[in-house]
């Protein structure tokens, strides 16, 4: 008897951890921080997702998503911002989402590491845009 069941072949292979780990591009942060590509998508609607560890006290730039971006924290302690609102701590098995095109920040807090994944989908051939640094006087950041 045969097997009626097709054998697809193009199905995605399975991420191997640690096999993809690189420094963060330069200028998106206040320090560059290891990121492992977990997905990586290039035509619009593909999901993108990371593995980020960053060092204490390494932020990233003021930046947006296109479609938005989902963070689940996995370990560590971390910050985030929206826009003008509060500071927000992270702890690990936190999940925060950002809206499309939602100016935001996140990073670690100056006294821990901070490791999480991100999920975020690619328009027009990009899944961010980076703008200005966080201003470290007071008025963006505790």
């Amino acid at each position: 008897m045969q097997n009626s069941q097709k054998q697809t072949t193009d199905a995605s292979p399975v991420h191997r951890a640690g096999s993809a780990t690189t420094r963060s591009p330069d200028g998106i942060a206040t320090a560059s921080f290891w990121v492992e590509m977990l997905v990586e998508g290039n035509r619009d609607g593909d999901l993108t997702a990371m593995r980020a560890v960053l060092e204490p006290g390494a932020i990233t730039r003021w930046h947006t998503h296109p479609e938005g971006q989902i963070l689940y924290v996995l370990s560590g302690v971390g910050l985030a911002q929206r826009g003008d609102g509060p500071v927000e701590e992270l702890r690990a098995g936190d999940c925060i989402t950002f809206k499309a095109g939602e100016r935001h920040w996140h990073g670690a807090t100056p006294e821990n590491t901070f490791s999480y994944i991100s999920i975020q989908a690619v328009k027009d051939g990009s899944a961010a845009t980076w703008l200005e640094t966080v201003e470290q006087d007071g008025g963006s950041r505790p």
